[in-house]
C-alpha cells in the first residue's frame, strides 16, 4: 500500500506533455514548415529541463517523415511539416498517428500520441507528360480540313465524379476550331507560298469550380515541293581563254524554285553532259574548271567548243527539276614559249679544227607547240658569252646554226677560259606577244691531242741509304713532265729491280708523288748496289728512267763465334795460367776486322778465376786459369760455375770514337765444374728430410661380442634407477603436501546501511586451516568461508521502455540502470535492482562472476555447504563433484540484467 501511495505521488510530479494526445489537421500539398499542431511539456518535481533534441517523433503509423517537432520558447513546441514526403490526399494516406517522446535531463521521460488527419483540396486540372510542355503540329500544305488533334486533361477531383471539363482555343481562329470534347480540327486548306507558314494558340482546360490550366499549342505548315525550278541566268555561249586553272569559276548559273522564294540553296545543279574539262557545285551553281584546257593539244586543238546541260532539281530523287543548254568556246593564246628538245648542249671541238667548221644547228632541236600563228613562231638571239667573242658566230644571223671562226690552240695561254671551255648562251623568242624567251646554253669544250712528249727531269738518277734505315725511310723522288695541256695525273711505277734472296720487292715507290721508300732494310752484305727502272705513264703516253741506289755500310752485324755453348771439367788443384782443356774461341764479323775482337766475362765469374788470352786484337782466344781455387779458408763456395762470355768489335775504336759509333756484341755461354781431390771435402747441400706418418684405425672384430652387451646392459640397470628414485619421490611429495579441500562454513553478517533507503548484506566464507583430526587420526580438508556483500538501494525509476521481445512496459532508472514492470504484480525481485556486489574469498582474490540462482543460493545456510570431498550430502555420505553446489564454483558478483 505505501508503494502505491509513493508512485502515485511520484507520477503526480513526473514530467508529461500538454495538449496531447490530441488530433491536428493539415491541408494536403502543404508547404514545407507548415504548422500541425501546437502542444507544451510541463516539467516535472525537478524542474529538470528538456533534454536538447526533445521531443521528438519515434514512431509513426504509417512510417513517414513528413512531419518533426520544433521548438518555439520555453516549453511550447509545435509539429510542423518537413516537405521530404508529398501529403496527397487522392493517392497517399489520410491519418497519420504520430508518438511523440519527451525527456528530462534526469531521465525522466513522457509518450503521447498526436492524430493529423490530411484535408482535401480542390486542385486545378493538368496536363499530363510532353503535353504540359505545349504541343507542335504539322500540316501539309493542300491538306484537306478536318481533324488534327485530340486534347485530354486530368482532374483528381472532379473525375472521381465524372464531371467533364472545358477545353478553350485562345485566341478564336477562322482556321481552327476546339469542340466540347477537346478535339482540335482545321477548317481551311493552306498553301505555303501564299505566307500561311505558322499559327501559335494557347488550349485552356477549366474544371466546374473555375480552376484552369494551360498549354501551349503551335501548328506549323509543312512546305511540299509542287512547283517546277526556273533558271535565271540567260546566257547560253561563253568564250574562255585556255589555260584556266582547275577550280577556276567560269559561268553561274542561277534558278529559282517558286515552293521556296530566296532560298536556293535548296536547289540542286548537276552536268548530264559526260565531260572531263567541267565541274558544276551542285548547291551554288557555278561551273569551275575541272581538267587543264590545253587549246594546242587534243581533241581542243580540233574542236574547241564543248557542249553541256545543266539539269537544276529541287530534290535529290523525285523533285521537281529543269535542263538549260550552254557552250564554252575555248580560244587560243600564246602561252606555250619556243622551246627545245634540250637546252643545254655540250660540244668537244679538237683543238686544231679548221675555221668555218658548224658546230650546232639548233633549228633541229627547237619548236613552239602553240596552234597557231603568230603564237607559234620563233627566231634566235645573237651568240654571247664569256671568251666567245671572236671564235663562234650565228650564220646566217637569227638562223641557230653556230660556226667557229677563231683559234682553238689548247697550249695557247690566251685561249684558257676557265679550263678550256667556252660558254655560249642564245635565246629562243616567241615573235607574237608576251614574248616568251628561253636561254639556251652551249658549252664548247676544247678537245686537246697529244703533241709533246712525257719527260723526266733528269736522264737518271742516283740516290744512298744507310743500311740501318728503317722500312718507310725516304731515299729520294723522281718527277716527269709533259706539256700537253691538260696536265693528266702521272702514275710511277718499279718496273724492274730492287729484289734480294730474302725479299722480293726491297723498295716502294709513291704512284702519286714519285718518292722511292724502303720496304725493308737493306743489307749492305748482300746487295751494296740496287739499279731500278721507274717507268711513268699518263693518260697518253709513258716514259721510264735509271735510278741506282747505293746501300751504305755500317756495323750492323754482331760477332759469331765457335763453339757457342761449352761445358768444361777442371780439377781443383790446377796451376793458374793453364789453358783449361785447351779450349779456344774462333770468331768471325761480316763486317768488322778481325783485331776488332775485345773479350770479356760477365758476373758469373765470381774471384774472377778465369781471362782470356788475348782479350783483345785478335779473333782466336784461349781460355786461362787466372786465379787458384780456395775451398779450405771458405773463400771459394761455388764448385759450379756459369760464364757468359762478351764478345765487342769496338777494340780498334778508340774512347771517344767508341762512345758514339755503332758497336755489337756476341755472346758465349760456358759451364765449367771444378773436381775436387779425394781428401777434400766436398760441402754438400743437405737433403730435405722424410716424414713418416702412421694412420690407426679400430675395427670392429666379431670377437669382441662383450661390448655392446656390458653397454646395453648399464643402460638398462640406469634407467631403473631412475625410474625408482622418481617414484620415491612423488610419494614424497603426496605424503607431505595437504589437499586444499573440505566444508566451508557459512555465516550470515547483516548490516544497516546509513539511511533508511539502504539494505547491505555480507555473506563470508573462510577457512579453517586448523581443524581437529577426525576419522582416525587424520586431519580433515581445510574449510573457507565466501563473504557476499549485497547493497539494496531504492530508486527512482524515471524513465520507460517498451521491451522489444513481449511488448510490455517497464521502467528504468536513468543513473543506476534498475529496472521494473510498469505492472507491480510483474516487478522483478528488488535484488535485482541492487548496485553491484562484490565478493572476497579467504585467499583476497575475487572468484568469478556467478549466476542470478547461485546469489540466491548464498543467502540460505544449505547451499553454503563446501561441495569438496569433506562435504556429505542429505545420507550422510560423502558428496561426489557432481554433487558440488555449483554457486560455490562462481564468483558471487550481482549485476544488473534488463528483465526480459
Amino acid at each position: 500500500m505505501l508503494f502505491c501511495i509513493l508512485f502515485k505521488s511520484a507520477e503526480g510530479q513526473a514530467l508529461h506533455l500538454i495538449h496531447l494526445p490530441a488530433t491536428g489537421n493539415v491541408a494536403e500539398n502543404s508547404p514545407p514548415e507548415t504548422s500541425v499542431h501546437k502542444f507544451s511539456v510541463k516539467l516535472s518535481a525537478s524542474l529538470s529541463p528538456v533534454m536538447p533534441g526533445f521531443p521528438l517523433i519515434i514512431n509513426s503509423s504509417p512510417l513517414t517523415e513528413a512531419f518533426r517537432v520544433n521548438w518555439l520558447s520555453g516549453t511550447d513546441f509545435e509539429v510542423v511539416t518537413t516537405g521530404k514526403e508529398q501529403l496527397d490526399f487522392e493517392t497517399g494516406p489520410h491519418i497519420f498517428d504520430l508518438q511523440i517522446y519527451v525527456k528530462d535531463d534526469v531521465g525522466v521521460t513522457d509518450l503521447q500520441i498526436l492524430t493529423v488527419q490530411v484535408t482535401d483540396v480542390n486542385e486545378p486540372p493538368e496536363f499530363q507528360g510532353n503535353l504540359a510542355k505545349g504541343l507542335d503540329l504539322s500540316i501539309v500544305e493542300g491538306a484537306n480540313p478536318g481533324f488534327l488533334y485530340q486534347f485530354e486533361a486530368f482532374d483528381p477531383e472532379d473525375t472521381r465524379q465524372n464531371i467533364p471539363l472545358s477545353y478553350f482555343l485562345i485566341p478564336s481562329s477562322e482556321n481552327f476550331t476546339m469542340s466540347n470534347n477537346a478535339t482540335l480540327f482545321s477548317t481551311t486548306e493552306f498553301d505555303f507560298e501564299a505566307g500561311h507558314r505558322s499559327y501559335h494558340f494557347v488550349v485552356e482546360v477549366r474544371d466546374s469550380q473555375g480552376l484552369k490550366a494551360s498549354t501551349a499549342l503551335r501548328i506549323n505548315i509543312v512546305n511540299i515541293n509542287d512547283e517546277v525550278p526556273r533558271f535565271t541566268s540567260p546566257r547560253r555561249v561563253y568564250r574562255i581563254p585556255e589555260e584556266l586553272g582547275p577550280g577556276t569559276i567560269v559561268a553561274n548559273i542561277t534558278a529559282e524554285d517558286p515552293d521556296d522564294k530566296g532560298f536556293t540553296s535548296f536547289l540542286l545543279y548537276s552536268i548530264t553532259t559526260v565531260n572531263s574539262y567541267f565541274m558544276i557545285n551542285q548547291l551554288t551553281g557555278t561551273i569551275h574548271v575541272a581538267r587543264r584546257l590545253n587549246r594546242d593539244a587534243g581533241e581542243l586543238r580540233q574542236n574547241p567548243a564543248i557542249s553541256l546541260e545543266v539539269l537544276v532539281r529541287d530534290r535529290p530523287f523525285g523533285g521537281q527539276e529543269n535542263r538549260k543548254q550552254i557552250t564554252f568556246i575555248v580560244e587560243d593564246i600564246n602561252d606555250n614559249p619556243s622551246t627545245c628538245t634540250k637546252f643545254t648542249f655540250s660540244i668537244m671541238v679538237p683543238e686544231r679544227a679548221a675555221k668555218g667548221t658548224l658546230l650546232l644547228d639548233l633549228n633541229k632541236f627547237c619548236f613552239d607547240d602553240d596552234s597557231e600563228a603568230p603564237n607559234n613562231q620563233f627566231n634566235f638571239t645573237t651568240p654571247s658569252g664569256v671568251g666567245s667573242s671572236g671564235r663562234f658566230l650565228q650564220d646566217p644571223a637569227g638562223s641557230g646554226k653556230i660556226v667557229l671562226i677563231g683559234d682553238l690552240d689548247y697550249e695557247n695561254p690566251s685561249n684558257l677560259a676557265a679550263g678550256n671551255k667556252y660558254t655560249v648562251i642564245i635565246q629562243v623568242q616567241d615573235v607574237a606577244p608576251p614574248y616568251y624567251k628561253n636561254n639556251i646554253y652551249i658549252y664548247i669544250l676544247t678537245s686537246p691531242e697529244n703533241e709533246f712528249p712525257l719527260v723526266f727531269d733528269s736522264p737518271s738518277y742516283v740516290f744512298a741509304v744507310s743500311e740501318l734505315s728503317p722500312a718507310r725511310t725516304r731515299i729520294g723522288q723522281v718527277h716527269a713532265t709533259d706539256k700537253d695541256l691538260p696536265q693528266g695525273d702521272i702514275v710511277y711505277s718499279i718496273s724492274t729491280g730492287g729484289a734480294s734472296l730474302q725479299y722480293p720487292n726491297i723498295f716502294w715507290i709513291n704512284p702519286q708523288t714519285g718518292e722511292l721508300q724502303l720496304v725493308t732494310k737493306a743489307d749492305y752484305e748482300t746487295s751494296p748496289v740496287h739499279i731500278l727502272r721507274v717507268q711513268a705513264t699518263n693518260s697518253e703516253d709513258s716514259s721510264s728512267v735509271t735510278v741506282t741506289v747505293n746501300i751504305l755500310e755500317e756495323n750492323d752485324e754482331k760477332p759469331i763465334c765457335t763453339p757457342n755453348s761449352y761445358f768444361l771439367a777442371i780439377p781443383v788443384d790446377l796451376k793458374v795460367g793453364t789453358n783449361i782443356q785447351n779450349f779456344k774461341l774462333t770468331c768471325t764479323d761480316l763486317d768488322s776486322s778481325p783485331r776488332s775482337f775485345r773479350y770479356s766475362i760477365g758476373p758469373g765469374n765470381i774471384n774472377r778465376h778465369f781471362t782470356f788470352s788475348p782479350n783483345a786484337g785478335s779473333n782466336v782466344t784461349s781460355l786461362l786459369l787466372a786465379t787458384r781455387f780456395d775451398y779450405v779458408s771458405g773463400l771459394d763456395k761455388i764448385w759450379n760455375y756459369k760464364l757468359l762470355v762478351y764478345i765487342t768489335d769496338d777494340n780498334l775504336l778508340s774512347g771517344r770514337k767508341r762512345a758514339g759509333a755503332l758497336v755489337e756484341t756476341g755472346t758465349v755461354t760456358l759451364s765449367i765444374s771444378v773436381i775436387p781431390r779425394p781428401t777434400t771435402v766436398v760441402t754438400t747441400t743437405p737433403r730435405p728430410r722424410v716424414t713418416y706418418q702412421i694412420l690407426r684405425k679400430n675395427v670392429y672384430s666379431p670377437s669382441a661380442w662383450y661390448v655392446p652387451f656390458v653397454i646395453t646392459l648399464g643402460s638398462v640397470l640406469l634407467l631403473g634407477l631412475l625410474v625408482s628414485l622418481i617414484v620415491l619421490l612423488a610419494k614424497a611429495i603426496y605424503r607431505h603436501c595437504p589437499r586444499k579441500t573440505g566444508k566451508h562454513r557459512t555465516s550470515l553478517v547483516k548490516k544497516g546501511g546509513a539511511s533508511g533507503t539502504e539494505n547491505s548484506q555480507r555473506v563470508e566464507y573462510r577457512p579453517n586451516l586448523f581443524a581437529t583430526p577426525a576419522h582416525g587420526g587424520e586431519m580433515k580438508d581445510a574449510k573457507r568461508e565466501l563473504v557476499v556483500e549485497t547493497i539494496q538501494m531504492n530508486t527512482v525509476f524515471d524513465g520507460e521502455a517498451k521491451d522489444p521481445v513481449t511488448g510490455a512496459i517497464y521502467e528504468f532508472n536513468s543513473k543506476s540502470g534498475a529496472r521494473r514492470w510498469k505492472d507491480p504484480l510483474t516487478q522483478m525481485p528488488k535484488w535485482k535492482e541492487s548496485r553491484p556486489q562484490e565478493a572476497v574469498t579467504g585467499e583476497g582474490t575475487k572468484p568469478p562472476g556467478g549466476s542470478d540462482k547461485e546469489r540466491d543460493g548464498l543467502s540460505s545456510k544449505a547451499q553454503a555447504e563446501d561441495a569438496g570431498p569433506g562435504s556429505r550430502n542429505q545420507d550422510g555420505r560423502p558428496s561426489t563433484p557432481k554433487e558440488r553446489n555449483p554457486a560455490l564454483k562462481s564468483q558471487v558478483s550481482p549485476k544488473l540484467h534488463p528483465e526480459k
